[in-house]
């Protein structure tokens, strides 16, 4: 970007709360910025999405903050793309819909700083649609209307107009109207809105920690109290929200509301929360290991010489690094899978079968049990007597595989590709933790690293149940003094998400 010419200012909606509901041209633009403005109700894992050299800015304002909150943010995104910088202003819902993007487009403008609205999913049609309420239904509303529940506190007077809002044909949806929920219940009804009208609040409408009230018009305010419904939340009035006990789906969702601790490297992890979250889980990502590769050294070198030289008659992988790194470690040297041409390919689990096959290889052995001990016997079972097998891995692995081999007559080759390093945990995932209701563990290294994370004086928290993905795992955790409820049948992230449906109530 030439000197002096500031950069663009993406205005964009970030959705109700649910990350997968950010639009695709969103996610596009957030992987792109150099700068990310967020507010308080985007989900974290949005933020993750952004790039690790991003500047990542907090500008989320608590309830009751003004115009001089807004004022500062204002000035932070102009300021930022005054530096030539791609600026993505990441707002909860839709920028344009009670977001104040119009205001922050407006001063985008006076400065003279190019922009782009990037429309999300709002709130007011999300939390209704996740609580199972249309807002428009053919046989009972037509029409639909947006209304704020927290006016500024500026204005002298009301700018709705009761009277008319009352006689609307159709659903009135309020935003941030929660602790002002009685005044709105009443003004309607004071103009004519039947008492007994269907209405409900959705609190953190789409998030799996998503609760809902239904009641009469004249009810609703105080079931919502009896309840302790909280911001952020809609309410909607009007006949659809009847509907809402027969369409309820979110909250029929195998772990909907079960806070499941992940701790996977963080590499890994995205991929094992998504899978939590869309069965309604709220995720979230502890990575206690490091996944950290070994820089290339002479057993490595050597042991690409042989693949290449076609040496080896079976190469066994032992985890989805393990085979990712190796493949890229031939790609290094200028080989590609054809230096694989002629070994029978060993994968310990589906897993790892399946990173082989995103580099377009398929396993030809991959025991029932995703344990060393099934993969020794698979090979013992393929003939490893004489024959040259290589063995990449992590440096910690356990020896079980390369002695069962050599003990079969093989002579093994063991190339240590990377190290699991713990990673130390900050007081705000520590405290995730405490207020867990699952903790899964998917090695035995993230078990170590766990409980190394914790300290001395660390234990699981009595409230949360323990899901292993298998028994050489099960096994690492009890010897920590970890008491395991669950463990997958198959041993791998297919077998521990059953485990965790299977063992939720």
């Amino acid at each position: 970007m030439k000197a002096g010419k500031p950069g663009t200012v993406y205005l964009v909606g970030a959705g109700p709360g649910d990350p997968g509901l950010l639009t695709r041209r969103g996610l596009e633009l957030l992987k792109e910025a150099d700068v990310v403005v967020y507010d308080r109700l985007v989900h974290p894992a949005l933020v993750g999405e952004a790039r690790e050299d991003a500047e990542l800015l907090y500008a989320g304002k608590e309830p009751g903050q003004g115009a001089a909150a807004q004022a500062k943010t204002n000035d932070l995104i102009v300021e930022r793309a005054r530096h030539g910088r791609l600026v993505v202003r990441l707002k909860g819902g839709d920028p344009l819909v009670f977001g104040r993007g119009g205001e922050e487009a407006e001063a985008l403008v006076e400065a003279g700083v190019p922009f782009e609205i990037v429309p999300g999913v709002t709130a007011g049609v999300a939390a209704p649609a996740y609580a199972g309420i249309p807002v428009t239904h053919r046989d009972e509303a037509s029409a639909v209307a947006f209304v704020t529940g927290h006016e500024d506190p500026a204005k002298q007077s009301s700018a709705i107009d009761w009277q008319a809002l009352a006689a609307f044909p159709g659903t009135l949806v309020f935003y941030m109207g929660v602790r002002s929920l009685a005044e709105i219940a009443g003004r309607l009804i004071e103009h004519g809105r039947p008492a007994d009208e269907p209405a409900a609040v959705i609190e953190r409408g789409s998030l799996p920690a998503q609760r809902a009230v239904s009641g009469a018009l004249s009810e609703i305010a105080e079931r919502a109290a009896d309840e302790r419904i909280a911001p952020p939340a809609v309410t909607v009035v009007g006949p659809v929200a009847r509907l809402r006990e027969r369409l309820s789906w979110f909250e029929h969702a195998p772990l909907h509301g079960k806070r499941v601790i992940v701790t996977r490297a963080r590499a890994q992890a995205s991929e094992l929360a998504e899978r939590l979250r869309r069965l309604g889980a709220e995720a979230i990502e502890v990575p206690v290991i490091r996944i950290e590769a070994k820089p290339d050294g002479p057993e490595l070198s050597s042991a690409i010489d042989r693949l290449a030289a076609g040496a080896y008659d079976f190469v066994c992988l032992t985890s989805p690094n393990g085979a990712e790194l190796l493949l890229e470690a031939l790609a290094r040297r200028g080989l590609d899978a054809r230096s694989l041409a002629g070994t029978t390919l060993a994968a310990i689990s589906p897993g790892t079968a399946d990173t082989l096959a995103k580099f377009g290889l398929q396993a030809d052995a991959v025991p029932e049990r995703s344990i060393a001990e099934a993969l020794a016997d698979e090979l013992r079972k393929r003939g490893v007597d004489g024959k040259r097998v290589l063995l990449a891995r992590a440096s910690e692995a356990r020896a079980v595989l390369p002695e069962a081999l050599t003990e079969a007559g093989a002579e093994v080759d063991v190339v240590a590709l990377y190290d699991t390093v713990p990673q130390a945990l900050d007081e705000e995932l520590l405290a995730e933790i405490r207020k867990a209701d699952y903790i899964t563990f998917t090695s035995s290294s993230t078990v170590r690293c766990f409980l190394e994370a914790l300290g001395r004086s660390g234990r699981v928290p009595p409230s949360a149940r323990v899901v292993s993905i298998g028994p050489i795992t099960s096994q690492t955790a009890r010897e920590g003094g970890i008491e395991v409820h669950a463990e997958a049948k198959r041993h791998d992230i297919d077998g521990l998400v059953q485990a965790l449906v299977d063992d939720a109530p």
